[in-house]
């Protein structure tokens, strides 16, 4: 009988998959070096030519391997930080990791199969390239198989066993790239600015830290500081409209909207009370439809979960990835808003019918309310867009989980049904020389409206009858005066629409790349209830952006471009139009090349910094 060792990314993955696919008869629950980890030995019968096996189920607990400089550049004072750019490094095992390691290899010696059951997203082919490492060290000869799986439905795992695929090297080659790229690039700035601002009051002894993702992430909330603070209001006019009928005040608006001309706007204004009537142009009524959300991103999931449910994107994307691995939602990080057209959704609504709160819904769908869900834009091969497994009772989660996972059943059950349904009225005045309407909807049928509570869309106050060519004194004509308003700060669905926009980070790194620069205290984040929170730069924070934007390169480094850049270079690797070295050699050079002019005028960053940190 051969022996299969089956290692997935995380203790709970490895748990579940063990109890799928050994019906749950495990012959044997072993301890190892790690506490958190358990090998589970049972049999399984995979597809030939396996056949019937002896199966040790087991983890790491991400990644096992981790990158470093050669120790003759670790020491900051023993190499200018410049040196890093071409430093040599190392691959090892850390402390921690080591009885992980040790586990790994102990099982793969006598097994003939070895099985990765890896998240299924680049960072997990990266993960199961180091677990293959491992595992032939101790025998070269272990043949490597990889399952394919986007939730923990038993169904599914036994569908990924007896469907084995391979690792994807060129997936775990980009995120090869990019850990290199971040060490060498993140290394060399953060040494150097920090040595630089030693000598600025308050920062004698604090790493100031730079990541090529997070200075751009702090761009955006520095730009919109300062929009909001060079903000300066300008006066505007319009003119107002009002007429009762039928007890109904009327309210219609200029055609022009606002005029910044005082003159201009009181010279319409007369003319329009010098004509003493008004005329009814055209009633036009047609039907509108609000259209059911998009199939759900992880993108979408953490600014909506920020907008609507006041939870951090870090926080989402945390009791996402735990509601995942308890086998209750789909793999939470996926860029596909499209789902497949084989997948039985009809059977995933049925299990949400036993729920108090949106179970009679669910069973109008399953009664002839159903319409396939629309398809957007994008999609990544990998996994469907994020949606229920199974139907969870509100009892068994806290308070956070029960909103993220409602959010979740909510959104798939809405992208399930059909659009709401209204109509508009719109009636348009000739009053003088000006243009004026106003619109009225009634809405016809909610349906999706009923479940996804998140959406408004309501009746305006009803609209008296006017008739195309009647004429009428207005009750009220008035001009109106206005100031422009500032934008708001920052707010977190905002910066993660930025981000994604401008390829900073991906959907699963972006809410990290958040939580950073609040860790490194260059922004501070306000809370602001159910619509998320809003961001302000520290000193420090607007210091470092405005020093390297005053250095004047072509692509400063506060600003997106070059992070983007080498986003998509690591999707030509996954494509197979660059290699690794191509990638981390030309950026490196693009990096080197900001380096040395940054060096050159240090001057202008160590102004800035003691402009804005140092009292008066």
């Amino acid at each position: 009988m051969k022996k299969v060792l089956c290692v997935a990314e995380k203790p709970s993955i490895a748990k579940a998959v063990a109890g799928h696919l050994s019906g749950g008869v495990i012959r044997n629950t072993r301890n190892t070096g790690n506490k958190y980890i358990k090998n589970y030995d049972f049999n399984y019968r995979f597809p030939p030519p396996w056949g019937e096996c002896s199966v040790t189920m087991t983890s790491v607990v991400g990644h096992t391997v981790s990158w470093d400089f050669a120790d003759e550049f670790r020491r900051w004072k023993d190499c200018q930080p410049s040196a890093l750019f071409d430093a040599a490094t190392k691959q090892f095992v850390s402390p921690e990791n080591k009885e992980v390691a040790a586990n790994i290899s102990s099982e793969a010696r006598n097994a003939q199969i070895l099985y990765i059951w890896t998240d299924c997203d680049r960072e997990g082919e990266y993960i199961g390239t180091e677990v293959m490492d491992l595992a032939m060290k101790s025998n070269p000869r272990v043949e490597v198989k990889r399952a394919k799986f986007s939730n923990i439905e038993r169904a599914h795992i036994l569908h990924a066993a007896q469907h084995p695929g391979v690792l994807d090297e060129r997936q775990a080659a980009a995120v090869r790239a990019r850990i290199e790229l971040d060490l060498r690039i993140g290394a060399a700035f953060t040494r150097w600015q920090t040595m630089l601002l030693q000598t600025v009051r308050g920062l004698d002894e604090q790493v100031v830290s730079y990541g090529s993702c997070q200075f751009p992430t702090l761009g955006f909330v520095v730009d919109r500081y300062k929009r909001v603070k060079n903000f300066v209001p300008e006066p505007f006019w319009s003119i107002r409209v009002i007429h009762k009928r039928d007890d109904i005040n009327v309210g219609f608006s200029w055609d022009r909207g606002s005029l910044f001309d005082r003159m201009a706007v009181m010279v319409m204004y007369e003319k329009c009370l010098a004509a003493k009537v008004a005329k009814v142009v055209s009633v036009v009524k047609k039907p509108t439809s609000k259209w059911k959300p998009l199939p759900l991103t992880t993108v979408e999931l953490q600014k909506q979960g920020s907008r609507f449910l006041g939870l951090s994107s870090q926080l989402v994307m945390n009791i996402a990835e735990k509601l995942y691995t308890q086998g209750f939602i789909s793999y939470p990080r996926t860029e596909t808003d499209q789902f497949d057209r084989g997948m039985d959704l009809r059977a995933l609504v049925g299990k949400q019918t036993q729920s108090h709160a949106w179970g009679q819904f669910a069973q109008g769908l399953m009664e002839g309310g159903f319409s396939q869900p629309k398809n957007g834009t994008h999609n990544d091969k990998a996994h469907p867009p994020i949606h229920p497994v199974a139907y969870v009772a509100p009892d068994k989660l806290n308070a956070d989980e029960k909103r993220v996972y409602e959010f979740v059943v909510r959104r798939f059950l809405a992208c399930c049904s059909k659009d709401a349904r209204g109509e508009t009225t719109t009636i348009k005045l000739q009053y003088g020389e000006e243009g004026f309407h106003t619109t009225g909807l009634v809405v016809l049928e909610r349906n999706y409206l009923e479940v996804y509570v998140y959406d408004k869309w309501t009746s305006s106050q009803e609209l008296p009858v006017f008739t195309p060519g009647e004429i009428f004194n207005p009750t009220e004509a008035t001009m109106t005066e206005g100031k422009t308003c500032p934008p708001g700060f920052l707010t977190e669905p905002e910066l993660i629409a930025l981000m994604d926009a401008n390829g900073i980070g991906t959907d699963a790194t972006m809410a990290e790349h958040i939580a950073k620069i609040i860790e490194r205290k260059y922004v501070f984040a306000r809370p602001m209830g159910r619509s998320g929170g809003e961001f302000s730069p520290s000193n420090l924070g607007i210091a470092l952006v405005e020093g390297y934007d005053n250095i004047g390169f072509d692509m400063s480094l506060s600003k997106p471009f070059l992070r983007k850049e080498m986003e998509e270079k690591m999707k030509k690797i996954c494509e197979g139009v660059m290699t690794r070295l191509d990638v981390v050699n030309s950026s490196i050079e693009q990096y080197r090349e900001m380096f040395m002019k940054a060096s050159q005028h240090s001057d202008v960053l160590k102004a800035c910094a003691q402009r804005y940190l140092t009292p008066p």
